[in-house]
């Protein structure tokens, strides 16, 4: 019920924005707001489920792309960029000014997971000391890749031109790992 609870938060929050009440949320599951408030208290607790899922996934998917040993280093920093975790569409530049506005700590929780990357930090350091990527000053390079990663949460930009967001990601990250020259072999 809690998963069925959280998809109809998400709809909601795609359809009317995050100012819909549990009222609308209990009408548009068929249930009771008693029923609602078994499982979930408050539209922020369905928030904060909503991501711990999605930062528990990503980080769970990060984790196997860094322990796979069949994986040369260049291939796990471009796997490592292009986790997609479930619930990717509510994650929208729209969405996460309302939730700046109306749910601040939980905002602060997706803003920090969005900026701080350091299972790819240390993967970008290794490249270099390897001598797979060029010698370049790293806080700038990952500044550069989460901007990049980050310009995949305007929705509207991708859907006007029919590219999905596993689609943006995996051509930012082959931009940003081998530019924008024509390559002869990779």
């Amino acid at each position: 019920m809690k998963e069925r609870i959280m998809k109809a938060f998400l709809e909601e929050v795609q359809e009317t924005s995050m100012k819909f009440t549990m009222d609308d949320l209990a009408k548009r599951l068929g249930i009771s707001k008693r029923t609602l408030y078994e499982h979930f208290s408050s539209k922020g607790e369905i928030l904060d489920a909503i991501i711990d899922t999605t930062l528990r996934e990503f980080d769970e998917k990060t984790a196997a792309i860094l322990a796979d040993d069949s994986l040369p280093l260049l291939e796990k920093i471009r796997s490592a960029i292009t986790v997609v975790p479930t619930y990717n569409e509510f994650y929208t530049r729209q969405i996460l000014e309302q939730m700046k506005k109306s749910f601040p700590d939980q905002w602060h929780r997706v803003d920090a997971a969005l900026n701080e990357w350091d299972e790819v930090e240390e993967l970008i350091r290794q490249g270099i000391a390897e001598g797979l990527i060029a010698d370049r000053n790293v806080p700038l390079l990952m500044k550069l890749i989460i901007e990049a990663a980050n310009a995949t949460l305007d929705k509207n930009f991708f859907l006007r031109n029919h590219i999905s967001s596993q689609e943006a990601l995996e051509e930012i990250v082959d931009v940003l790992l081998y530019g924008i020259a024509r390559q002869p072999d990779r």
